[in-house]
């Protein structure tokens, strides 16, 4: 009788924690600082929100062509309030560093995204050396800082999905990095706070370097990247009496050297001085600069002259939550 008294509370937590945020605009927030002493985000709120990602990505599918327009094309848009910002980051601020710089900088592309992760999932097949030789031949036009997340299908699809989400997320960037940053540093800080950290599912992926009040770096564990997704509404926040969240990843992906030309060589923050470093070099594209500015590559990407061209054949795959399973379970063979 216990046990099943147990049992059901574990069920309504997990029904009630769950909750993800409504597919409205964000509420106008209030002028000054946010309220002090308010757990992130109160258990009660019900307000009508933007459609934020809970860490569920869609499945391989086609996205509308460029529905958003491109930055430039529009006025600037206003500063978010604080508590705005961790809300709009909270489902990629656990990212390992290298590819939460990646996911910053390619979001002030917005309008590129769809047709990447369009790419992506046709040719989440493809891996490592295959997949940037694929890159190279296929003529794409995108901003290299898009073309540097096509071996995350899984990162494309939710950015394509909460295309509204992905659009405040770059305008963000643009206009105030620097907010942002501390955004994520304040939500790493509560995880770490209470303990989340510590889960044995994401110390098995993630390694978290604790430097100081405003400097917690998240890398890889051992090389390869794992994307973790989780529901942000339980990460940030104590745990409930009952209830405990579970961290989930994404299969293994490797970024060897032949994705240098795209940013990934010394790719991360210098949280200090709210820089975004992409291969080695600070990231400086904001908001007045953002038609004209070049990053200064090491080693520059040089897209083939002429239009895009599949110059290789693909196969229907069961997307990157088949791969995941198989990952899944390769994993548990090699534990026995």
């Amino acid at each position: 009788m216990r046990m099943n008294q147990v049992l059901v509370r574990l069920i309504l937590g997990a029904a009630t924690a769950g909750v993800g945020f409504s597919q409205q605009a964000p509420p106008p927030y209030p002028q000054g600082q946010p309220p002090q002493g308010q757990q992130y985000p109160p258990e009660q709120q019900q307000q009508q929100r933007t459609q934020y990602p809970q860490g569920q990505y869609p499945p391989a599918q086609g996205y509308p062509p460029q529905q958003y327009p491109a930055a430039g094309t529009y006025s600037q848009p206003p500063l978010m309030a604080p508590q705005q910002l961790e809300q709009l980051v909270g489902s990629i601020a656990l990212y390992p560093d290298g590819l939460l710089a990646h996911v910053l900088t390619a979001a002030t592309f917005a309008e590129q995204i769809p047709e990447a992760a369009g790419w992506a999932n046709q040719h989440a097949y493809v891996k490592g050396e295959a997949l940037a030789r694929a890159i190279r031949q296929d003529n794409l036009p995108w901003d290299v800082s898009v073309l540097s997340l096509l071996p995350f299908p899984q990162v494309l699809s939710q950015m394509a999905q909460y295309m509204q989400w992905t659009q405040q997320l770059g305008d963000a960037v643009l206009v105030q990095r620097g907010d942002v940053m501390d955004a994520v540093q304040r939500l790493r800080g509560r995880a770490n706070q209470y303990g989340y950290f510590r889960d044995l599912q994401f110390a098995q992926y993630e390694r978290v370097q604790v430097a100081g009040p405003g400097l917690i770096q998240i890398e890889p564990l051992a090389g390869d990247y794992y994307v973790p997704y989780y529901n942000p509404q339980i990460f940030y926040a104590p745990p409930r009496r009952g209830f405990y969240g579970v961290f989930s990843f994404g299969p293994a992906i490797s970024i060897g050297g032949f994705f240098g030309p795209w940013g990934w060589g010394n790719v991360g923050f210098g949280w200090r001085e709210h820089t975004i470093l992409i291969d080695r070099n600070p990231w400086n594209r904001e908001w007045r600069n953002r038609v004209e500015y070049a990053h200064p590559y090491v080693e520059p990407y040089r897209r083939p002259e002429g239009p895009r061209v599949e110059q290789h054949g693909y196969t229907p795959q069961r997307g990157w939550e088949g791969q995941r399973r198989d990952e899944h379970r390769d994993r548990e063979r090699e534990h026995r």
